[in-house]
């Protein structure tokens, strides 16, 4: 069975979202579907050659990135941005990798822990599967990445 290729998508600037990517990178690991030596976390493989935030650096960042998504297999994305401010609208980074992979004709997973709130009607849109809560988040270990059920969250859009 050829295992999946997950490109990890999500925020990674506060030490809240760094752990809640590494909690679905970790639930993702146990997944028998899901090649664990292949989870692409963005935010773990910087360009070294350049000083953060420089025009080189932010130019070899965005082309690692688009290369990761189109070897990818799936995107999973963490929509969590600033959950610890009550923002519970989507990084704009991650929104644009799931755009990306949408039109690229990439499966687009969504996770996040904060349950029943709005979704994007664009992101909505866009998904194949979403785990939608921490208990929900669970099933990212059992969920069969070389199906891809149609999973749908009943949501109000906006």
């Amino acid at each position: 069975m050829t295992k999946k290729r997950v490109y990890l998508a999500g925020p990674f600037f506060s030490p809240g979202q760094k752990e809640r990517l590494d909690l679905v990178a970790n639930l993702l690991s146990k997944n028998p579907t899901i090649d664990a030596d292949s989870i692409h976390l963005p935010g773990n493989v910087q360009y070294p050659d350049a000083e953060f935030g420089t025009f080189e650096w932010q130019t070899a960042t965005f082309q690692n990135d688009i290369r990761q998504i189109d070897q990818a297999d799936i995107v999973v994305a963490v929509i969590d941005y600033q959950l610890e401010e009550n923002n519970n609208e989507a990084d704009s980074g991650t929104v644009w990798e799931c755009g990306y992979a949408a039109a690229n004709r990439k499966p687009v997973i969504l996770v996040r822990q904060n349950k029943g709130i709005p979704l994007n009607l664009m992101l909505a849109g866009s998904y194949t599967a979403m785990f939608d809560g921490l208990e929900d988040m669970q099933n990212l270990t059992t969920y069969d990445f070389k199906i891809l059920q149609n999973k749908y969250v009943n949501l109000s859009i906006f």
